[in-house]
């Protein structure tokens, strides 16, 4: 009975010691996510107007010619950006977005167009090759709280390609923050440039777009600055997405040590209990037996 209550304090001990270092990591991930939400917010009124601006002016400008305007009569190869976490403990997140890209690969694969991997954080890269699966390139070390200049480096990789013809199409898929307690994978083409499905605005008479020196200047400018600021953004949101979905899994965690401590400290009485009781017998028998030799 003895070694059976050591074993029980040494779970206890190491249930407790579970429980400080999830409690630890929920605080952590709480006072992240306030600052990544505000990155987030910051970042949307920019991104989203420059994507309405450019939309606008693709549709209404006749003539307009520009290569990342093109759209190619024969798709034969996409690139596909996977937004990942580059650490763990954030519960469905990685999960989520490798399904949905899952389901975008068959999807074009079925299409007959040959998708590129480009795949950001270490949780996509580990999956990826632990499937063998082919990476046209990769990055880590950018999902904690990523920077502009990393978004920059990976829309000029899948621009080059977009441009060197090597891919026709370039997806992104990413996490995207509805709000601490709701975060949805998205899957969304980039270029060629389109106005997103679901994005409605009220009627308004379109804006006045004057170019200096010529509108074909303005979008190689802008252009490159609109891909990069798109896939920053779409860091950001899984940022936010991932240190949200650590706070509800590490709250999780030490909601289930705690129970599970009150389930070993019971089952501890209990057993001390018993040992008690059944030392009590052994003197009383030993007492007893003493009395009936004598």
């Amino acid at each position: 009975m003895p070694a059976q209550l050591r074993v029980i304090r040494r779970r206890i001990r190491s249930v407790q010691s579970t429980k400080k270092i999830t409690n630890a990591q929920e605080l952590i991930a709480a006072s992240r996510l306030v600052r990544a939400q505000q990155r987030v917010e910051q970042s949307r009124p920019y991104t989203n107007q420059l994507t309405t601006a450019l939309s606008e002016i693709a549709t209404t400008e006749g003539g307009l010619e520009h290569p990342l305007l093109e759209r190619r009569a024969e798709v034969n190869a996409a690139a596909v950006v996977v937004l990942t976490s580059d650490r763990g403990f954030a519960g469905p997140h990685n999960a989520n977005i490798l399904r949905t890209a899952e389901e975008l690969l068959a999807r074009l694969r079925g299409d007959g167009i040959e998708p590129r991997m480009y795949v950001a954080g270490r949780k996509g890269v580990s999956y990826y090759r632990f499937r063998r699966r082919e990476l046209t390139d990769s990055w880590t070390g950018v999902s904690d709280a990523p920077r502009y200049d990393d978004a920059r480096e990976i829309a000029d990789t899948v621009l080059n390609a977009f441009l060197e013809r090597e891919v026709d199409e370039i997806f992104m898929i990413y996490a995207d923050f509805v709000s601490a307690m709701v975060q949805r994978p998205r899957a969304v083409r980039v270029i060629p440039l389109v106005v997103e499905e679901g994005e409605e605005r009220p009627p308004q008479p379109l804006p006045m777009y004057v170019f200096e020196p010529d509108v074909e200047s303005v979008l190689s400018a802008l252009l490159p600055r609109y891909v990069a600021a798109r896939i920053f953004t779409a860091m950001l949101e899984s940022a936010a997405s991932e240190w949200s979905a650590r706070r509800r899994a590490m709250s999780a965690a030490t909601d289930n040590a705690e129970q599970l401590t009150e389930a070993l400290t019971r089952e501890y009485n209990q057993a001390r209990q018993a040992a008690i009781t059944q030392e009590i017998m052994e003197i009383v028998g030993g007492a007893e037996a003493l009395q009936s030799g004598s």
